[in-house]
């Protein structure tokens, strides 16, 4: 992420947004919609395969485990692992890991097979994505978010809304379709906003949730309800949340946080109430911070802030005009 050198001002919205992340995988939309796409892929020999097992993926200490999909499929399905399913991921659009032109695809076991097996090496284990992804490159975190975003569709979508049938799998894995009423079904994402809201002063209000005494603290958010636009979900969800009424907000960016299945739209936003009254329940305390203070207070200890692998971190740091340091533990 670039910044400016000096801090914004302190006063008003600024006119700049989040950089834009390219894509690093081709999904393959129409590709995809071929019947037997997919189990001609898997029997080519040239696709790759991860694996992911009650929302934990195979991994080493190098990023995302891929497996050859062949041959992973075939001990897969002969094994006593249950159930297993097959999604197309996309083809890699840049060198990473993989070569870039790698078609990828998505096994979802119900029982994970035992790193040192034949089918995985000794050096691969089960982790969540939030354990690894300190170490994952742009492509692996990419790969490992999509992968999770489809499998937790289809582990909690797996009947007909409209009349109870279980649906049959389609398009990659892309689309289930009912068999007693030909209706078909897409996977879902839920959208909730997510703000850094800034006070008539330039300081910046966090707030947290939990014991009134943590130390957490973080950009404020919420679901946006149906019926109601982004922005309407920003000054609803600030009034709600911490009492303050917004004037204006303006968009910076986006982050797909599909654990279990939320699209994160990251807004900046100005008040000019200075006072915050947490509402007790989904926040408990919260806090103004100039941009001297909030820099001390994380360097102290006294307080902690949002990782770098959200989009909370960016919009703080958006605000902040520079990379915040960190407590070096």
């Amino acid at each position: 992420m670039s910044y400016t050198e000096s801090a914004a001002p302190a006063n008003h919205l600024m006119d700049t947004v989040l950089p834009v992340r390219p894509a690093v995988v081709d999904r393959g939309s129409g590709e995809r919609l071929k019947p037997g796409m997919l189990q001609e892929l898997i029997t080519s020999g040239t696709a790759k395969a991860m694996v992911i097992s009650q929302r934990k993926a195979l991994v080493t200490p190098q990023g995302l485990w891929f497996g050859d999909a062949r041959s992973l499929w075939e001990g897969l399905v002969e094994g006593e692992w249950g159930a297993v399913a097959a999604i197309y991921l996309g083809t890699t659009l840049g060198p990473s890991s993989l070569p870039e032109g790698t078609a990828v695809v998505l096994f979802t076991v119900q029982e994970p097979p035992v790193p040192g097996s034949s089918l995985v090496p000794d050096n691969a284990e089960w982790a969540g994505f939030r354990e690894v992804a300190g170490r994952l490159d742009a492509s692996d975190t990419a790969l490992f978010i999509e992968a999770s975003a489809i499998s937790n569709w289809h582990a909690t979508h797996t009947h007909c809304p409209q009349c109870g049938t279980p649906t049959d799998v389609e398009a990659g894995g892309w689309v289930r379709r009912c068999p007693a009423d030909n209706s078909e079904h897409y996977p879902r994402t839920d959208p909730a906003i997510i703000v850094t809201v800034v006070g008539p002063d330039g300081r910046l209000l966090l707030g947290g949730g939990g014991p009134a005494d943590a130390r957490n603290y973080s950009t404020l958010a919420g679901f946006v309800e149906p019926g109601e636009s982004l922005e309407q979900a920003v000054v609803r969800e600030i009034a709600e949340e911490v009492g303050v009424r917004v004037t204006a907000c303006q968009y910076l960016g986006s982050q797909s946080w599909p654990f279990p299945a939320s699209l994160m739209l990251g807004f900046t936003a100005t008040t000019e109430d200075s006072v915050a009254r947490p509402d007790g329940v989904e926040v408990t305390r919260a806090r103004w911070f100039s941009r001297e203070e909030l820099q001390a207070a994380v360097l102290s200890g006294e307080i902690t802030i949002s990782t770098r692998l959200s989009i909370a971190r960016s919009l703080i740091e958006h605000w902040y005009g520079g990379v915040i340091e960190d407590l070096q533990q």
